[in-house]
């Protein structure tokens, strides 16, 4: 596809001219082309200019019509392109297709491996969405298993979908619970897309009529950690063998029948469900994109999926082999490294047996009797309050205790920084209070050219934070309410640290986060050494703490000479490039999402040429 994309592009050329500035770029192109169909016919020594030896198409794995189709792309695409040049510099690159793979009812995309056998695709409106890989039974029977034995494989990994002949719940033991026919058969019929089993018996399904005739009260159902199955009777063991049968297993090992050899044919992206311990190496990802990219023009958006407990050494491993192989990009995701994540295999649900011994810590750690403090009165609060603190000997606990009914006055003379920053073309400044031993006791925010209202909010709003501070509470618990807060002004920021941010609130606690709490996971940039020249070769030393900017080279401490400088401005050139770019502008053009700046067609989308915002598939 890329050849024949490169040779239109090459007929293109031939009556609109090659793509601008191909004449200064045409020798390093048609290497480029001529590598290209080097790696079609997988010649030796023909790869001009790299270091690494890209791997070509395999002609002995390879049917022969499609080796001809391919060697011929190549070879129209480079014989045009030396005679008429190429109207495009790129023409394909592999892009994001999860979404689509799904619209499309696609077991696999591309060189994407299926994320796993059975997943759950979480919605944006709340729910999952249960896919199965529905290649597995037709792989089963080009394996040679029979019906039964293929029928035995598929229903241990995606279950039954029904509680006809569950263990320990099933029809029957539901009928001797007290359940009526029609709310059984409500029950099955939610089994064909349940996560677990646990999912479904609850007021939504079953209704309050039936809860209710079961002897349950409303304030107990309704209760979002009611457990229906553990109040029927059922162990947590009868519960897993019965989820086992109905929801199925989530994975192929261990399933009747399944010879170990092969078990790889059915390795995914991921550990398959909670029993699954197979999964596809990181290294398998990048052989497969290294085998696809000396065919594409730009780079391959595939995920490299890693574990959970996969090590930075693993990681930095995976980026050295990518680089070693020649791709162009490399997107690495660990799983269960963000708090939400679209697709899961399994649940986070923690056993009871784990909950109790947490739970026993807990107390073993913090005393055995727990008050409600909420029921409690204000004398009565202050008397729990100075019983713990004069039964513990954390001297910051005590601290933060007493600071809970006592508010602790900043100094008259106080320290701090005041942070200019420009979010959006909206100027703020942030200035900070603090106490003798540099923690932060009040904030204060002021904004240019705003109209009183917002002004007054934002003084109202740190007002109260600073009222909070000096009350006792956290800094902590202010950066994890605040951060990620979404409105407008938003986007691009002019700060040494800080380079995106979703609204002025966002901003102020990622600053506060990284000043005084040392959060540097909120931020984008790191402060980099001040350092000092002092004029000698190798002798260069560290000044001071660092500043908020970029790194800093201060001249030797001698007397400075005087050195004329002639600048010459050659304005000329960017004007002529600014015009160019000024008739490219269409007057229905939207305005940047990002900083305003009006945009330009790019393709069937728009860019903004201020700041670099792709508006669509640019």
């Amino acid at each position: 596809m890329t050849g024949v994309a490169y040779k239109t592009s090459a007929e293109l050329a031939s009556f609109l001219g090659a793509f601008d500035r191909y004449e200064e770029n045409k020798e390093d192109m048609l290497r480029v082309m001529r590598n290209h169909r080097a790696a079609a016919y997988d010649a030796e020594g023909a790869y001009v200019g790299l270091e690494i030896k890209p791997q070509g198409i395999k002609a002995q794995h390879t049917p022969d019509y499609l080796l001809k189709a391919a060697t011929k792309a190549w070879d129209d695409a480079v014989q045009l392109g030396e005679k008429y040049g190429y109207r495009n510099a790129q023409t394909t690159v592999i892009a994001p297709t999860g979404t689509i793979g799904l619209v499309m009812d696609c077991d696999t995309t591309g060189v994407e491996p299926d994320f796993a056998l059975v997943k759950f695709k979480k919605l944006s409106g709340g729910g999952y969405f249960k896919i199965i890989n529905q290649s597995v039974p037709q792989a089963l029977k080009n394996l040679g298993y029979t019906q039964a034995e293929n029928d035995a494989i598929v229903n241990f990994a995606v279950g039954h979908a029904s509680f006809a002949g569950a263990p320990h719940i099933n029809n029957e033991s539901l009928l001797a619970k007290g359940f009526l026919p029609e709310e059984i058969a409500k029950l099955n019929g939610a089994a064909k897309s349940a996560f677990e089993i646990g999912f479904i018996f609850n007021r939504f399904t079953l209704g309050d009529a039936c809860l209710t005739r079961l002897g349950f009260k409303e304030e107990v159902f309704a209760d979002w950690s009611f457990n229906l199955l553990e109040s029927l009777g059922f162990t947590e063991d009868q519960i897993d063998a019965a989820n086992d049968y109905v929801c199925g297993t989530m994975t192929v090992e261990g399933a009747p029948a399944l010879k170990e050899e092969h078990l790889s044919i059915f390795d995914c992206a991921n550990k398959n469900g909670k029993k699954g311990e197979r999964y596809i190496h990181a290294h398998g990802h990048i052989r497969m994109m290294a085998a696809c990219q000396p065919f594409l023009s730009g780079a391959i958006s595939k995920t490299i999926n890693l574990p959970n407990e996969a090590t930075v050494e693993e990681i930095a491993d995976s980026y050295l082999m990518s680089w070693t192989l020649g791709l162009k990009a490399n997107a690495i995701y660990r799983d269960g490294s963000k708090l939400s994540q679209p697709l899961s295999t399994k649940s986070d649900k923690k056993k009871k047996a784990d909950a109790a011994t947490e739970e026993e810590v807990a107390v073993a750690e913090g005393g055995s009797q727990l008050v409600d403090l909420s029921k409690l009165n204000v004398d009565e609060l202050l008397e729990e309050v100075q019983k713990r603190m004069s039964a513990s000997t954390d001297t910051k606990f005590k601290r933060q205790l007493s600071r809970i009914v006592e508010r602790k006055s900043l100094p008259a003379k106080r320290r701090g920084f005041t942070q200019k920053a420009r979010i959006g073309g909206q100027v703020l400044f942030l200035r900070t209070g603090e106490y003798n031993d540099s923690t932060l006791g009040e904030i204060f925010i002021d904004l240019a050219k705003e109209g009183s209202t917002l002004r007054s909010l934002m003084n109202c709003f740190a007002i109260s934070i600073s009222v909070g501070l000096q009350y006792g509470v956290p800094l902590e618990e202010f950066v994890e309410k605040f951060v990620f807060t979404k409105f407008e002004p938003s986007g691009m920021v002019d700060h040494p640290n800080i380079k995106t941010t979703t609204s002025i609130v966002d901003f102020i606690f990622r600053s506060l986060a990284y000043e005084y709490l040392g959060r540097t996971d909120l931020v984008h940039v790191l402060d980099k050494p001040t350092v000092e020249n002092l004029g000698e070769e190798g002798d260069i030393t560290l000044v001071g703490k660092p500043e908020l900017s970029s790194i800093r080279v201060t001249a030797p401490t001698v007397a400075k000479a005087n050195v004329a400088v002639a600048v010459e401005t050659t304005a000329g050139g960017s004007m002529d490039q600014v015009q160019a770019a000024a008739k490219s502008m269409q007057s229905d053009a939207p305005a940047c999402s990002t900083c305003g700046h009006i945009t330009i067609r790019s393709g069937t989308c728009y860019k903004c040429l201020n700041c670099g915002t792709s508006m669509g598939c640019s």
